[in-house]
């Protein structure tokens, strides 16, 4: 049985060309300053992208994706028992639309900095 971490370098090597691009804007801290982290173990899940600071999970699906609704939303909602926030692309829209499956990150992004400055409004 290969050791934990030995699956995610495994698929971080055989990355699909919308996980490369996707990754290009989110390492090193391009995306709006913040820090993102690629196929990590959540849970049982190993998910492509993450911000462990805004809990967002950024997942992005190929063609199969449609046969595995059942599954996706059963893996989406652990994520979120987690605290976590699923958002899902398309390979094809990322591959066509970059910048608007990027924008779209940054308004998650900016969503659950707002929410989380009104829960530490409301509890402190």
């Amino acid at each position: 049985m290969p050791q934990k971490s030995s699956i995610p370098r495994s698929l971080r090597r055989r990355s699909t060309d919308a996980e490369k691009r996707v990754w290009h804007f989110l390492r090193n801290r391009q995306l709006g300053g913040w820090k993102f982290r690629r196929q990590v173990w959540i849970d049982r899940y190993i998910v492509d992208f993450v911000c462990l600071d805004a809990k967002l999970v950024v997942e992005l699906d190929g063609s199969q994706h449609a046969e595995n609704v059942g599954s996706d939303l059963l893996r989406s909602g652990i994520l979120e028992r987690n605290g976590f926030r699923v958002v899902r692309y398309r390979n094809s829209d990322v591959l066509s639309n970059t910048s608007e499956v990027l924008d779209d990150i940054i308004a998650h992004l900016e969503l659950r900095k707002c929410c989380a400055r009104q829960a530490s409004l409301v509890s402190g």
